[in-house]
């Protein structure tokens, strides 16, 4: 019974304030931004701080222009390099059937994780697999000295393998 009073009592008062509201006259509506804040002048700076400001910048001109020891990637080197690879390669057909393989793997496997990713469940026992995983890995071949050697050495093995060097 308080809920009904009170309610009609709010509608009541919502009721006088829509009635002094113009309704014979259309108002502009008008949107403006809000302004920026001023800029500080350049005195109100103390002199040794805009100094060292500037000196600092320039310093760090001269820095970056005296330091580029490395001439940038060129184009046509970098396209003539692959040029003589592709020719000097014996099964191209192979290389392509690789690379397209290799694309379609990729996007196959985008499709299966995106589907895994639907499953309400399903990822976050992945999250829980992949952050034991990690533990295990950490643990296994991170924490100890004699350990990250083996590490080290499974790795260099393995780079031997796949450069046929081994």
């Amino acid at each position: 019974m308080a809920a009904a009073a009170a309610y009609a009592t709010a509608y009541a008062n919502t009721a006088v304030l829509v009635s002094r509201l113009p309704t014979t006259k259309p108002t502009a509506r008008c949107s403006y931004l809000p302004l920026l804040p001023t800029r500080l002048s350049s005195t109100s700076f103390p002199a040794s701080a805009k100094h060292f400001a500037e000196s600092r910048r320039s310093s760090l001109l001269r820095i970056r222009a005296s330091s580029e020891d490395s001439p940038g990637l060129d184009t046509s080197e970098l396209f003539s390099d692959l040029k003589e690879k592709w020719d000097a390669l014996e099964n191209k057909s192979t290389v392509l059937l690789y690379g397209g393989g290799a694309i379609v793997a990729v996007w196959l496997s985008s499709i299966v994780v995106s589907a895994v990713n639907s499953v309400p469940l399903l990822p976050k026992i992945m999250e829980l697999v992949g952050l034991g995983y990690t533990g295990w890995f950490v643990y296994r071949y991170l924490l100890f000295k004699s350990s990250r050697k083996e590490l080290a050495t499974d790795i260099e093995a393995l780079k031997k393998k796949i450069a046929g060097t081994e």
